[in-house]
């Protein structure tokens, strides 16, 4: 009988994971067990993924706040320092401030508005408007931006960011004066030694503010990249990607796992004969339009992944060669002339028009992305995503 199921994304339950665990054995015999229990088989090109959670708990990499102060102290000299474009979270950041706070005597927190990095606002585009407010090119003091928009709490956690983040760095032993701008140079007229916290576009705003003459200036991703104390680091990603575990510890981004992918794929091998594609995955990049939310708070959807999930989809649009190249076929017709075509693809779809609107990101940022939607970020257990039949097209 015709398949008549394409993508498929399940959620695999596993053990609560601890450090030192065993996880490539744990998330093969996971996945065996899930296909044992719901009654299907792993097939050629199916996607395991693990989310990078899981990964770092059994890397072990946690780092205390003190870790935080120490590294800020020695590269920033622990006097007056500009923090500046912090998204507002308190899983993401505000345990992160803490121990930046600790490290300095003054901080002066630079927040871009009317939103942050990622999409969280401050305020809302209509209240700079009826202001008559410029965010383009006004700096406003906090005592201007509580004068002209009061107090404005996230619609999702109902937390003040600047009360909560100034209560912080207080609460931490250190002064505090709250400045907001775009502009990364702004800082540079409060202090010479600044930290940027921005994720995706840090390395733009290190760039302006060298050039401006800022002293010292690095960022989230400079930040515990080597151990201190025997805490855990990242050398690739420091700070960035890292999340609240305790009051005074966080996780960061899994350290190097390539091997770790690569040691699934061959397990799987073995025991079903199926060669899989293996990635892990932190958040997804998709944007709520509600919201108006960007989800990748993570320095990338994958920090490691397997060959075959290198690159970007190649596919024709069904619907365009339905309207275009075959209009005046129908049925069985219309149907082998699309196989036909799909079989008979070239290589390299860029550019021509059967392609358009086929979605030109990269693979591991689609899959990613369908992971974590899979996965969630709550109590779901099923820290590990299967996922068939995503290579699959019209004619399979």
């Amino acid at each position: 009988m015709e398949r008549k199921v394409g993508t498929v994304s399940r959620g695999v339950r596993c053990p609560i994971i601890r450090e030192g665990d065993n996880l490539s054995t744990i998330v093969v015999n996971s996945v065996l067990d899930a296909a044992e229990s719901e009654g299907f088989s792993l097939r050629e090109k199916d996607v395991i993924a693990l989310t990078e959670s899981i990964v770092a708990r059994a890397q072990g990499n946690y780092a205390s706040v003190s870790a935080i102060a120490t590294d800020v102290k020695n590269k920033l000299g622990g006097e007056t320092i500009g923090v500046i474009f912090p998204i507002l979270s308190r899983n993401r950041f505000a345990i992160c401030l803490k121990g930046i706070a600790m490290g300095a005597k003054k901080v002066v927190l630079m927040l871009s508005y009317p939103s942050d990095e990622v999409g969280n606002e401050l305020v809302s585009l209509d209240q700079l408007d009826e202001a008559g407010v410029n965010p383009y090119s006004d700096v406003l003091t906090l005592e201007r931006y509580r004068e002209l928009f009061g107090e404005n709490k996230h619609p999702f956690t109902g937390v003040d960011y600047v009360d909560y983040y100034s209560s912080i760095i207080k609460d931490a032993g250190a002064d505090v004066e709250i400045v907001f701008s775009n502009q990364p140079k702004t800082i540079l007229e409060y202090t010479k030694n600044v930290l940027t916290c921005d994720i995706h576009t840090r390395m733009r705003t290190k760039r302006i503010l060298k050039a401006a003459g800022a002293e010292n200036v690095i960022g989230l991703d400079d930040i515990l990249t080597s151990p201190i104390d025997g805490n855990g680091y990242n050398e690739n990603y420091g700070l960035l990607g890292s999340n609240k575990s305790t009051e005074d510890q966080i996780k960061l981004f899994p350290r190097e796992c390539f091997d770790l992918v690569k040691d699934i794929q061959t397990q799987i091998k073995e025991k079903t004969n199926q060669h899989v594609e293996v990635m892990v995955y932190g958040d997804g990049a998709f944007k709520d339009p509600v919201g108006k939310i960007w989800e990748l708070a993570d320095p990338c959807v994958s920090p490691a992944y397997t060959e075959g999930l290198e690159g970007t989809p190649n596919e024709v649009k069904l619907k365009y060669l339905a309207d275009n190249d075959f209009k005046n076929l129908s049925g069985d017709a219309l149907t082998e002339a699309i196989s036909e075509r799909i079989k008979h693809k070239e290589d390299n779809l860029v550019g021509n028009m059967a392609s358009q609107g086929t979605t030109p990101r990269r693979l591991t940022d689609l899959i990613g992305s369908l992971c974590d939607l899979t996965s969630g970020s709550g109590d779901k257990g099923t820290p590990v995503v299967l996922i068939q039949g995503y290579f699959d097209n019209f004619t399979n």
